[in-house]
Order: structure tokens, then sequence, then C-alpha cells
């Protein structure tokens, strides 16, 4: 019995990890046309939703801590997508928004979610079921 549990196949976790390997290789050539990896486009979808955001809340948002954040969001201020300041309150606290390069990208980036669904050959009524488990998941 306990040989069962110890199968990989019967691994939920590893399930996880070799699904989101998959799903992040198909963003990949999407992403490609924007010059951008998968974390930065996350960092885009929470700017393209909320102007301003300080550091540490976009890491509570994206479940990254500040030694991941901070060196990518260098490179996306260095590309001009991003813009990073200070707060005159506390400087201790950076808050990041977007460049017009930034804002712009939006447009571009419109039609990945519907060209990631298209490759993924999966049915929305499955897709709302996954993405309600993995809410729960995260406890959204």
């Amino acid at each position: 019995m306990s040989e069962e549990k110890l199968k990989l196949e019967n691994q939920i976790c590893f399930k996880l990890y070799a699904a989101e390997r998959e799903v992040t290789k198909l963003y990949r050539p999407l992403l490609k046309e924007l010059e951008i990896t998968y974390p930065q486009y996350l960092v885009l979808l929470v700017l393209w939703e909320i102007d301003t955001i300080t550091v540490k809340e976009l890491g509570k948002r994206l479940y990254l801590d500040s030694g991941t954040l901070t060196p990518m969001l260098k490179r996306m201020e260095a590309n001009v997508i991003i813009e990073r300041k200070r707060s005159e309150v506390d400087e201790r606290i950076v808050n990041i928004s977007l460049t017009e390069k930034g804002k712009k990208m939006q447009e571009r980036a419109e039609c990945v979610p519907t060209q990631l669904l298209e490759n993924l050959s999966i049915e929305s009524d499955d897709l709302k079921k996954l993405n309600g488990i993995l809410s729960k998941i995260l406890n959204q």
C-alpha cells in the first residue's frame, strides 16, 4: 500500500510542477514577440490592472520574494518597460509603475491568453474547474 503512495505518477506536486513547466513552455514563443519572459509577463499583468504598486505588494501577489523580484524589475527598468521610484513618504518603499512602452505592450499582449488556450487543447469547463481547484490550493 505505501509503495503506491511513493510512485511518481501519484504525486500531485510533481504533476503541478510538470504542468507548470509545459504551460510556461507554451508561453515562450508568444512572449518572445514581446521580448519578455513569463515572470515579466506576470508583472505586466498586475501593472495593467493596477497603475502603481509597491515591490512588497507585487511580491505578495506573484508569490515571489524580493531577491527574485528585484533583479527582474531592474531588467524591466533597463528595457524601459517599468519605472521604480522610492516613496517620498517612506524611502524604504519602492513603487513600480509602467512607462509608456509598458502601457503600449498591453495591446500587443491581448492575443496571448487566446493563443495559449488554443495551444492547450483543454475544454473551457475543465479549465474553469482547474482554475477553481488551483485557487483553493493558493487560498484565494
